[in-house]
């Protein structure tokens, strides 16, 4: 079983009620199990300030799917439950993005693994950290350094899984 570390962000909709539904769709998917949630963030969005906050957490999961292959799974699940692609960085109802594959390092149109911009993300690195705080990045940075980056962030837990 390969361990992945996924994040999810909402914005609309019931946010929390949307990464609930992602994480119950992500325990069934085959093959696959969920071991562990973080607690939910409420953050700023990235992008235009003109939406609502984000509620963001980070999921791991076990599993024996290819890369490509959950990446197919994951855009379903967003697409089921109305994901929307009106801008970049924009409003969402789920935003479903593979972060870590075990230390797979890929760089293809469709996917790049580890996740090109999670260390400069607060909304990622806080939550990755509260489940995995031992992890070493593929590219051999520890996570708890990373998060030292953001020890004065500003985001909120709103739910705890």
């Amino acid at each position: 079983m390969k361990t992945v570390y996924i994040a999810l962000g909402s914005n609309l909709n019931t946010p929390i009620e949307q990464l609930n539904s992602a994480l119950t769709a992500l325990n069934k998917l085959p093959q696959t199990s969920l071991s562990a949630v973080s607690s939910f963030y409420q953050s700023k969005p990235l992008g235009p300030q003109d939406q609502p906050d984000y509620v963001n957490a980070v999921a791991c999961i076990h599993t024996e799917l290819a890369p490509l292959e959950l990446l197919d799974y994951l855009q379903q699940i967003e697409n089921e439950q109305g994901r929307v692609r009106l801008r970049r960085w924009g409003e969402r109802t789920l935003d479903l993005d593979i972060l870590l594959y075990d230390d797979l390092v890929i760089k293809s149109e469709r996917l790049i693994l580890p996740h090109y911009d999670m260390t400069n993300r607060e909304f990622v690195i806080i939550p990755l950290y509260e489940i995995a705080p031992n992890l070493i990045l593929p590219q051999g940075i520890a996570i708890a350094e990373l998060a030292k980056n953001f020890a004065n962030h500003d985001m909120k837990i709103c739910y705890k899984p």
